[in-house]
């Protein structure tokens, strides 16, 4: 098992969709429930999924395939109030995540979420979830007027959780992850179990890309 290189670790930071939680699920079921209330068949939506990681726009032009930008701008509040009114119905972690938080908070390592979903969904699911209470920092899409791939939102939850970036790790399944974490001077880890879309995690220039998050914890020299 390949670990990874450099100094003490002080603190791990996540995406939070595709990486910390398997929340595609309910996002494809809030789809399904737009389409239905604009006279789509709810069939052949699961297709979204793969696409959760890059945002609800991009979620949406899925979900139409056929409508212009101002449609998808006119139906994205729809669907997010959609989506958070069943927030958590199947959405969880993904297998192994909890043995890597609990590691992580037993060995006194900082855990902390950066995402750019919105703020006020965010907060939904990890209050539904219970993870709200154990992270160190959240720093969500509406936090700071810029958005990964620009690193302020990961130097942001450093500042939050009084760590420096050289000291930590960022860990996402998307390139603008692995950018936003090299640009603030952070290792970094890319999530092979998240929401690829067809894409190579290993062609984004992250320092490990693995494949489960069970094998984080060797990975981070936990075990």
């Amino acid at each position: 098992m390949t670990k990874l290189s450099g100094g003490k670790l002080d603190a791990v930071f996540f995406d939070l969709d595709g990486t910390l939680v398997d929340s595609a699920p309910d996002m494809v079921a809030a789809m399904r429930r737009l389409r239905i209330e604009h006279g789509e068949s709810p069939a052949g939506v699961e297709t979204i999924g793969a696409a959760v990681s890059k945002g609800g726009r991009a979620m949406l032009r899925r979900g139409f395939p056929s409508a212009d930008e101002n449609l998808i701008e006119e139906l994205l509040p729809r669907f997010l109030d959609l989506y958070a009114e069943a927030i958590a119905t199947h959405t969880t972690t993904f297998p192994g995540v909890d043995e890597v938080l609990s590691m992580l908070e037993t060995r006194g390592v900082q855990w902390g979420i950066v995402t750019n979903k919105p703020g006020w969904l965010a907060r939904a699911l990890l209050a539904a979830l219970k993870l709200d209470v154990r992270c160190a920092a959240l720093v969500s899409g509406d936090c700071l007027p810029q958005k990964k791939p620009d690193p302020a939102p990961i130097l942001r939850a450093c500042t939050l959780a009084n760590v420096e970036p050289a000291r930590s790790v960022y860990v996402g399944d998307d390139l603008r992850d692995i950018e936003a974490g090299r640009n603030a001077g952070m290792r970094t880890i890319a999530a092979g179990w998240g929401y690829l879309d067809g894409e190579d995690p290993h062609a984004w220039g992250a320092d490990l890309v693995i494949d489960t998050p069970q094998a984080l914890l060797p990975a981070l020299n936990l075990v």
